[in-house]
């Protein structure tokens, strides 16, 4: 091989790649130089691609030229090297490196492209402002744990197409310039050229066209769908997002839930390694709300709210007396342990609850078996006890309690339950804690147009034996949808709902939504 002959062949292998298995081959590598060392006239860099890094040895009695050119070599340049595959010295392997055992004694060396010193270190975990990231994004994605994100994305996506495949699913690739749909959010539009003053719209799900894929007859559609829509950035929500996005005919969730159960379990065992205990929890809409106060509960630390009510229902004491007369309630959570929690502490969880809107935080302890607590001078003893058997409180375990309306109090413990898990530093149950959330409300009242909304959208079925209500207006708000999300450690990672297929209970839904029959067409 002439000098220069590498810079036109291909590389015969990746800087991940190499091992003892290809001792004394003379291989070619072309990547990035992640970092140098000049150890008294041997030079030592490490070569970098997106698959690997492989140790480079540039010795002056090897190869002069070569030595000469690593000698100008800064990071980040790229190279195309020639060398041989040597066993590295005893003592000096990394056992936490794939190509660790070996090293290149270089032939020859060639300098692709130079490089400025970077902005940031890309061969460590530096603290860099978002701002710089994104202005050298391209450096920003040489980092091995931004690759990383788009391979396992890549993965994933793999998994699913395989997965859904098997189901017999067919993707189909659906218009982006389309009609706008109501769906909540504000659409993108997009001027037409071709019709001045008219505009198109960037979907927010595809809605309109795989409604159409069913009444066609594909019976199974995926996609893996660019979103658009037109809000604030939030934590968990952006203008711009990708989705899994399915539809299917004739379906139950009976038949529904086994089949993403199963598309998690394949990620979770081909990226992660891990084995998902399937079938997934079920917890209804109003059961997360009454023990969770919230439709994606975190049940790694499944801490219940529970409704000490009826255990005070005789109260004389003032503070749960008024509260409970105009129709609230008295909730506490129980902190396992929690008594090691000291009195400033709880003064500053009273302060945190009072920022959700209560008045005031009261605590119950057992000590020993002896329940005690901040205000049981006003309480009986048979009142101590009964609100420590609802709390479950156990020795050494705290009770929190907030008097007020239930939606208050109930969003203020929630609050508090994580600040304490925190504090407590709280193990959690398990590591992926998966839940079905299922029969959401089909209406709620919305009090400034005082009238019944959709919860989902207008056109979810109800459950069968909740059917009848649409016809009694006083149980509109009691009516359960056929509507579900899938919950993971407190976040939604999707939803979804069986539609109405019956002509006549739709023109209800509309009725009732307030749609005249030419809004509903």
């Amino acid at each position: 091989m002439s000098t220069n002959e590498h810079l036109t062949n291909y590389r015969t292998h990746t800087c991940g790649q190499l091992s003892d298995t290809n001792l004394g081959q003379e291989v070619i590598l072309k990547g990035w130089a992640h970092r140098r060392r000049d150890h008294g006239g041997v030079i030592f860099i490490d070569l970098r691609d997106r698959y690997g890094l492989t140790q480079i040895v540039f010795r002056p009695e090897t190869s002069p030229k070569a030595h000469e050119v690593a000698s100008s070599v800064r990071s980040e340049f790229v190279l195309s090297i020639k060398g041989k595959v040597e066993l590295r010295p005893e003592g000096m392997r990394n056992a936490n490196l794939k190509t660790g055992s070996i090293e290149i004694s270089v032939l020859d060396c060639e300098i692709l492209s130079t490089a400025k010193t970077p902005p940031f270190p890309i061969d460590e975990d530096a603290e860099v402002s978002e701002s710089t990231r994104l202005k050298y994004r391209y450096l920003d994605l040489r980092k091995p744990t931004l690759q990383n994100n788009l391979l396992v994305r890549h993965r994933l996506l793999k998994i699913v197409r395989n997965t859904l495949d098997e189901e017999n699913f067919i993707e189909v690739e659906t218009p982006i310039l389309t009609k706008a749909t109501p769906e909540g959010a504000r659409d993108y539009v997009v001027p037409s050229r071709v019709h001045p003053g008219e505009f198109y719209a960037l979907p927010q799900s595809p809605q309109i066209f795989k409604q159409l894929l069913m009444i066609s007859g594909l019976d199974r559609y995926y996609q893996i769908a660019r979103c658009f829509r037109d809000e604030d950035l939030r934590a968990d929500r952006q203008p711009e997002f990708t989705q899994l996005d399915m539809e299917l005919s004739f379906l139950t969730p009976a038949v529904l839930y086994p089949l993403i159960e199963k598309l998690f379990a394949k990620i979770w065992k081909e990226i992660l390694g891990e084995d998902l205990p399937t079938p997934f929890p079920k917890m209804s809409y109003a059961e997360a709300a009454e023990k969770f106060a919230s439709d994606k509960p975190d049940l790694r630390w499944p801490i219940e709210l529970k409704n000490l009510s009826l255990a005070l229902q005789e109260t004389q004491f003032q503070v749960f007396k008024t509260v409970l007369s105009a129709g609230g309630q008295v909730r506490g959570i129980c902190l396992k342990g929690g008594n090691q929690l000291g009195r400033n502490q709880i003064d500053i969880l009273t302060d945190k609850a009072k920022s959700f809107g209560v008045k005031g935080l009261v605590w119950f302890r057992n000590v020993d078996g002896k329940i005690t607590s901040s205000v049981e001078k006003f309480l009986s003893p048979a009142e101590l006890e009964a609100c420590a058997k609802t709390l479950e409180l156990q020795p050494n375990d705290l009770g929190l309690v907030v008097a007020d309306k239930k939606n208050v109090a109930s969003a203020a413990l929630n609050a508090l339950k994580l600040e304490c898990v925190e504090k407590l530093k709280i193990p959690a149950s398990r590591k992926w804690a998966f839940t079905w959330i299922e029969q959401f409300p089909l209406f709620e009242w919305d009090e400034n147009e005082k009238t019944f909304t959709s919860v989902h959208h207008p056109f979810t079925s109800t459950v069968p034996e909740d059917i009848f209500k649409l016809s009694e207006p006083s149980k509109l708000g009691e009516i359960r949808a056929q509507a579900y999300d899938l919950v993971l450690n407190g976040f939604e990672l999707g939803g979804g709902s069986i539609r109405i297929h019956q002509e006549q209970v739709q023109e209800k839904i509309f009725e009732l939504l307030g749609l005249s029959p030419e809004e509903a067409k």
